[in-house]
């Protein structure tokens, strides 16, 4: 099955999924209550599915949809000043048509990129459980296996980085994740045939609006992304066992 169409599935399938009662019951919540400044928005409420270029070289994990953000509009990072401060970022380095983005059918599309997260619900207070954590990480294993032409992947936040390394891991690429060290636009040779890890701060309020994370700083991690693509070979990479 080409990349699209297995991708298009397992879409369906993140819609579909009920394998967290609580965060279920949260998204639909928040949709049903909504915030006074989106009262006319018929809130999307579910689990949100990935999206970006089938064929991408670049992957973008993050966390979680924000309960106002992607739980309203159904995509990652879309709606929310989490998103705003990403998108504007990828455009000006070349992987966003656009800089902003509003809702899932405003016209914005990747460029060689790909957005997935550690988890497809909205948390209460951002917090999700271990097990909840666990029962979602098969989505990103999945899309890593679809997805064969990475090379770099660009974790937004310690929780993705963490569920990145824990996949290789557990898969054998890697024997430990203590080697591995988070930090801002720090670059992790993770091995053999493997992609570029980058971690880098998650671009949420907190961290932009107490300027932990700039503009610049963001800019600066997806250039780095953007040169390690342009002088490394495109060879066969992948996290697969």
């Amino acid at each position: 099955m080409r990349p699209a169409a297995a991708l298009s599935v397992l879409e369906q399938q993140v819609v579909a999924c009920s394998e967290c009662p609580r965060l279920i019951a949260h998204c639909r919540a928040v949709a049903a209550a909504k915030r006074r400044a989106y009262m006319d928005w018929d809130y999307w409420g579910q689990p949100v599915p990935s999206f970006g270029d089938p064929d991408a070289e670049l992957l973008l994990i993050g966390l979680a949809p924000g309960a106002h953000g992607a739980n309203r509009t159904g995509r990652m990072f879309t709606g929310d000043r989490s998103g705003d401060f990403l998108f504007n970022v990828l455009y000006q380095t070349g992987f966003a048509s656009q800089p902003s983005s509003s809702s899932r059918d405003d016209g914005l599309t990747l460029r060689n990129a790909y957005v997935t997260a550690a988890a497809r619900c909205a948390p209460p207070e951002n917090k999700l459980t271990p097990e909840e954590m666990r029962n979602c990480r098969p989505y990103l294993e999945r899309e890593l296996d679809v997805l064969r032409n990475v090379r770099v992947v660009v974790a937004l936040g310690k929780v993705a980085f963490d569920v990145y390394l824990s996949i290789l891991r557990d898969r054998g690429r890697i024997a430990s994740r203590a080697a591995f060290v988070f930090g801002h636009n720090v670059a992790h040779e993770t091995g053999l045939g493997l992609p570029l890890l980058i971690s880098s701060y998650h671009p949420s309020q907190q961290n932009t609006s107490t300027g932990r994370l700039t503009e610049e700083m963001l800019q600066r991690v997806f250039e780095q992304a953007r040169e390690r693509l342009a002088r490394t070979p495109a060879l066969r990479v992948g996290v697969h066992p």
